[in-house]
């Protein structure tokens, strides 16, 4: 009981210092004056990333250690951020197109999917280094771990689709199952995971036990269904749509339940479960919050301003926050925002 008692205040600490290096009053000075702030919504620090050029893909976060892994996919490295400091703190050059991100404190493992050599390579995740690769046909995406099963779920595909598992376990690729199409974001449900697949406009139901789709549910009111949220306690499934919409899905019968007309795309979707928000981040420069009135009926309470291009974000809830990676552009140095997220 001692030891954890122990643990558990470490973590305390831990996340308390990083949101304190966080908290600050405002932006800092030189802030374009794109980044216009809500009371939903308050941009609080940028983090200039001049070496990098072009887009971004996902993010994920180290509490602990204090760091932010960015996939700077255009070019072709994984950025590390110090948060204590907010400040870049290494560059991981020579990875083929970086997309998305699994990080396992417990295991001490960085998992980074690739599109451009069809790889997942596994990272020591406190030096960084290479441990382990993981080769697919196909560009490889979205990651998800089934801690159940020990599985890592990567979205893999470009003229196909399938979901292809790593055994973490035993260090080897288990197989794949087929999709009908190459898939985007998906969620993990217990025994199902559910699967974007755009190109044909549904979410595909996979049975993990099964290794099979066993089902799909239709998006009839928008096109390119890519980003995914999840409310897991309502069983609300959240879909962006690039075309510009928003829909929310019952997941215990597979029914579309609301609809709201968004911004185009639409390229990360978080539940914010303390507020009962949902931010959905968008390439025409807005972060869209919606408000969950209750577990069917949504409305949209505001649109945040930010930049051109800046579509890919995640939400920390431990931080009260959100980051937003801004792609360089001509004229345009790349950057990380982070806006707290302050109502309650």
């Amino acid at each position: 009981m001692v030891m954890r008692m122990k643990i558990s205040y470490t973590w305390l600490a831990t996340v308390a210092i990083v949101a304190t290096a966080l908290n600050f009053a405002g932006c800092k000075p030189g802030s374009p004056t794109t980044a216009i702030s809500s009371p939903l919504l308050r941009l609080e620090r940028i983090i200039p990333l001049p070496a990098v050029r072009g887009e971004f893909d996902l993010m994920a976060v180290d509490l602990r250690g204090h760091r932010l892994f960015v996939a700077a996919e255009s070019n072709h490295s994984i950025e590390v951020l110090d948060l204590a400091a907010m400040k870049p703190l290494r560059s991981l050059p020579g990875f083929d197109e970086p997309k998305w991100f699994n990080y396992r404190p417990e295991a001490k493992r960085l998992y980074v999917a690739t599109a451009g050599d069809a790889r997942v390579t596994a990272l020591d995740s406190e030096t960084l280094e290479p441990v382990k690769t993981f080769q697919f046909r196909e560009k490889c995406n979205n990651l998800r771990y089934d801690a159940a099963s020990g599985l890592l779920f990567v979205g893999v595909g470009k003229t196909f689709g399938a979901l292809g598992m790593i055994d973490t376990r035993h260090d080897i690729v288990r197989g794949e199952i087929p999709l009908a199409n190459y898939p985007k974001q998906f969620e993990i449900d217990g025994n199902l995971i559910y699967v974007n697949v755009p190109s044909d406009n549904h979410v595909a139901i996979v049975d993990i036990a099964k290794g099979a789709v066993i089902g799909t549910w239709p998006i009839t009111v928008g096109k390119e269904n890519v980003p995914m949220g999840f409310d897991r306690q309502h069983h609300r499934l959240f879909v962006g749509c690039d075309s510009g919409k928003f829909v929310v899905l019952n997941t215990a019968t597979g029914k579309s339940i609301a609809g709201l007309d968004i911004d185009e795309g639409c390229d990360g979707i978080y539940y914010d479960a303390k507020r009962r928000l949902i931010y959905a981040s968008c390439s025409t420069g807005v972060i869209e919050v919606i408000r969950q009135q209750d577990a069917d009926h949504y409305i949209s309470v505001t649109k945040v301003s930010t930049a051109k291009g800046a579509a890919t974000s995640l939400f920390v809830p431990e931080l009260d926050g959100l980051f937003l990676a801004v792609p360089q552009e001509s004229g345009r140095t790349a950057e990380i925002r982070f806006y707290r997220a302050t109502a309650l």
